[in-house]
């Protein structure tokens, strides 16, 4: 069975007619998962906007405007809060790999493992707020992961814990480290106070080489740590199910090996294309739709799959499509 997903680079420095165009899209889709279990439970639109005036007041200018240019109605700007979304959950291998021998600097790299029906594909270069970010989109103006132009990647993974509680949907959060933070540590200041609703691991990455790695739960208190490698669990696998089914251990155990042994970049890179870091398993929800390689000492960010490379940087972004079409191994 093969599976087709059109990625798009689209570049609009303020929320205007391309970003409308992207909303009609995909909001009957997200209009549905953010209502299946019904209105209740759902946050009031007030309680969405005293949290984003509360946490992420840099923020609340452009979620104004894109609930203008989302018709202005009430649940269209409780989603595109993110305050309190309801629960999801995906794959996904990061590492920063230091490589002495290359002049790019160290690298942000990860694999991004999802079900392809549920990917935006929006690679999104904007300046909401002031600086040039480069972003892969999620839920609209999230982000999965990006590069900002002060020399700040980061990107996220699933930490392995169905806990759900009061804080913004990750994806935001990610977006609000990309749009105001300017090095490793102003983000994880950023991250030490955001509420989060799941579990989950933001890698961070600048053009200094500061990085880490931080754990953040909505019931734990977030945790900075030197992982340099994390896949779908946090200091042990706490879902043993999910563990199993996404590969999570044999993921991280094959990026510790590269990277014990010394593995420059791009040998990184090329493991992140095959098996076991690879997912082929994209009708079960949880395949890798594309791997990013962010250099941000250079400015550099790469989408790849198999065969397949798309370069942008922040000085020289340019529009433009690739369908990528995924194969399934035969059952």
């Amino acid at each position: 069975m093969t599976i087709g997903i059109r990625f798009q680079a689209v570049a609009e420095d303020q929320p205007g007619a391309q970003w409308q165009a992207l909303f009609a899209r995909s909001w009957p889709g997200y209009r549905a998962w953010f209502l299946r279990s019904g209105t209740v439970g759902r946050p009031t639109y007030l309680e969405c906007r005293r949290a984003l005036r509360q946490h992420m007041p840099e923020l609340v200018p452009t979620w104004e405007r894109l609930v203008e240019l989302a018709g202005g109605g009430d649940l269209e700007a409780r989603f595109l809060s993110l305050w309190r979304p309801p629960a999801y959950i995906a794959g996904c291998s990061q590492a920063v790999w230091p490589d002495a021998g290359d002049a790019q600097g160290p690298a942000l790299l990860r694999n991004y493992d999802y079900a392809p029906a549920l990917l935006e594909g929006n690679w999104l270069a904007t300046r909401w707020t002031g600086q040039r970010v480069l972003a892969m989109s999620d839920c609209l103006w999230g982000a999965l992961d990006g590069l900002n132009a002060s020399g700040l990647a980061a990107s996220l993974s699933f930490g392995g814990r169905t806990i759900a509680g009061e804080g913004f949907g990750i994806p935001l959060v990610l977006r609000y480290v990309l749009e105001v933070a300017t090095d490793t540590a102003s983000a994880i200041a950023i991250l030490q106070r955001v509420p989060v609703h799941m579990c989950y691991s933001v890698t961070l990455l600048d053009a200094r080489g500061a990085w880490a790695t931080v754990f953040l739960n909505p019931d734990r208190p977030v945790e900075v740590t030197r992982r340099a490698a994390v896949t779908n669990f946090q200091h042990a696998v706490e879902w043993p199910e999910h563990a199993r089914a996404t590969a999570a251990c044999e993921r991280l155990d094959a990026l510790q090996a590269l990277a014990g042994a010394g593995a420059p970049v791009q040998a990184a890179v090329d493991a992140l294309l095959r098996e076991p870091l690879y997912q082929p398993a994209w009708e079960r929800g949880y395949g890798t739709l594309y791997t990013a390689a962010y250099a941000p000492r250079a400015g550099r960010v790469q989408l790849l799959w198999p065969g397949t490379c798309w370069t942008q940087t922040l000085d020289a972004f340019e529009e433009g499509e690739r369908e990528i079409t995924f194969l399934s191994p035969a059952p």
